[in-house]
Parts: structure tokens; C-alpha cells; sequence
């Protein structure tokens, strides 16, 4: 007869033992809504979790461990945890008979490659709405199966990232000097930056890249304690973040300290034109 003191860790060890069976040897979190017990016969490799910031890009790994389809003809699909995917829209797919989301339309590219069993789900223009979890769809001629228990929560958080200002050597009372206002950290793929500057210097703009912009310089000794700002916005997602430097006008225009800001508006506010 087992007493009570042996019958809990007993139990214990059933739980366990059946927690590790029903998860085929892998931790589930939990079994999302529309998933059944059944979906866990078929396995993702995918992360639990991704995190990126406001306009930025991110990748999310897929691999197909298990499959129930053969065929090398196949597509997929990307949905929103809990989708009808009979009836919803998917958030990406590389069918083109279906149609995709409109909020995720050209943001979201799934690139199925079956023969590495790549099902990896590519995101560019990180939106504040596209913060959720999602799981991915495979559909054959007559075999249609959700990795539903393979969720993928997507944080998308706020951009903290400033512009970089580089001042090349040390600038002089009326040498003009080219300042060069960089985004290193913004996605190749996404949508362009666009950049203003503030200055009560003399200024010209030079030449610009997809992630960097010239502003030629010619300071003069009334210029001294006046801010020079450099703005980038990113029109997907309407953010702005800026970068300023206070500048001390001597013979030998030393800089002073440099300061960065953020600023998140919806419009340009400053009582000097900005050079855009």
C-alpha cells in the first residue's frame, strides 16, 4: 500500500512523464486556441520569442523538423495566433492565389525553401501592431497542416537608436567643413530614412546615401553656444530621433560637449526652417 508522504512525489513523476511525452520531448508553453493535442505530431525549430525596435527589421529562424507532406510542391503561410486558416487572412504566404493582410502587405516575406525545409519569416518596417504571436501553415495537394503549437511572439518596442554626426578634424572660424549625419543601425531593407538639419551656421547640403546625409559647414565666431541638429525620420512607422551638438566658436572651434535627444512627433517643431 503506497502512503500519502510516497503518493505526491509519485505523482509527481507521472506529471512529468506525461508533460515530457505530450510535448515530444520538447518544453510547450501552452496549447494555443484552435490546438489540439494532435498538432504536437509535427514539429517547428523556431524561437519562443523575437524582440525589435520600431522601424527596424528582424528575422524570425523557421526550420521544418517534421513534416506530414512529401511532395516538394508545397506552400506556406504565416498567421496570427488564433486565425481561422481556412477563412483569415495570412500575414505572409508565397501562395499567390491568397491574399495577405493589408496591414502586413509588402512588411511580411515568407521565403519557403523545401528542400532545407526553410520556412523563415522576414519582417522590415517593425509596427507597434505587429507586436503578437504567430505560427506557421503548410499546404500540399491534399495535406494541409498547422505548426500551431510552435508559436512565435513578436515584441516590437520602441526605437532608442540616434543618428551618428561625424566631425572630421577640427573645425575652423570660416573653413568650411563637411559634417556627415549617419543611421548605421537601420535596415538595409526598409523604408528609406529621411533627414533634416538645424543650424544657425552658414550651411549647404552635400551629398546623402540611403542611410546618411553631408552638410557642408562654415561656422563664424557669432555662431558660438548654437546648436547644430541633425533629424532622421522614419516614414513607415512615423518616429523621429535627433542628435544635437553645442558648439564653442574659438580660434580653433573646439568642440564642446555632444548631446543626443530623441524626439517622437508627428511634426517638425522649431522656428528655424529646417535643410532637408
Amino acid at each position: 500500500m503506497v502512503s500519502s508522504k510516497m503518493l505526491l512525489p509519485l505523482l509527481l513523476l507521472l506529471w512529468m512523464q506525461g508533460e515530457w511525452q505530450w510535448g515530444l520531448g520538447r518544453t510547450v508553453r501552452r496549447l494555443p486556441s484552435r490546438c489540439s493535442r494532435e498538432s504536437l505530431k509535427y514539429r517547428l525549430e523556431v524561437p519562443e520569442s523575437v524582440s525589435v525596435q520600431e522601424g527596424q527589421c528582424v528575422l524570425v529562424p523557421c526550420q521544418i523538423l517534421d513534416s506530414p507532406v512529401n511532395s516538394m510542391t508545397v506552400s506556406g503561410s504565416w498567421f496570427e495566433e488564433g486565425a481561422d486558416t481556412r477563412h483569415d487572412s495570412p500575414v505572409a504566404t508565397n501562395d499567390p492565389q491568397r491574399q495577405v493582410q493589408d496591414r502586413t502587405r509588402g512588411r511580411f516575406r515568407l521565403v519557403l525553401k523545401a528542400q532545407t525545409k526553410n520556412c523563415s519569416l522576414h519582417i522590415r518596417d517593425a509596427q507597434k501592431g505587429d507586436s503578437g504571436s504567430y505560427f506557421f501553415r503548410l499546404d500540399a495537394l491534399d495535406v494541409h497542416w498547422s505548426y500551431c503549437a510552435d508559436l512565435v511572439s513578436v515584441e516590437v518596442t520602441a526605437l532608442t537608436h540616434t543618428p551618428n554626426i561625424l566631425i572630421p578634424g577640427t573645425l575652423m572660424p570660416g573653413h568650411p567643413s563637411n559634417l556627415t549625419c549617419s543611421v548605421p543601425w537601420a535596415c538595409k531593407q526598409g523604408t528609406p530614412p529621411i533627414f533634416s538639419w538645424w543650424s544657425a551656421a552658414l550651411t549647404s547640403l552635400g551629398s546623402r546615401t540611403t542611410h546618411s546625409s553631408v552638410l557642408t559647414l562654415s561656422p563664424q565666431p557669432q555662431d558660438h553656444g548654437t546648436n547644430l541638429t541633425c533629424q532622421v525620420m522614419l516614414p513607415a512607422v512615423g518616429v523621429r530621433v535627433e542628435r544635437t551638438m553645442l558648439f564653442n566658436v574659438s580660434d580653433t572651434m573646439e568642440r564642446k560637449t555632444i548631446t543626443s535627444t530623441m524626439r517622437r512627433t508627428l511634426h517638425l517643431g522649431s522656428s528655424t526652417p529646417p535643410i532637408a
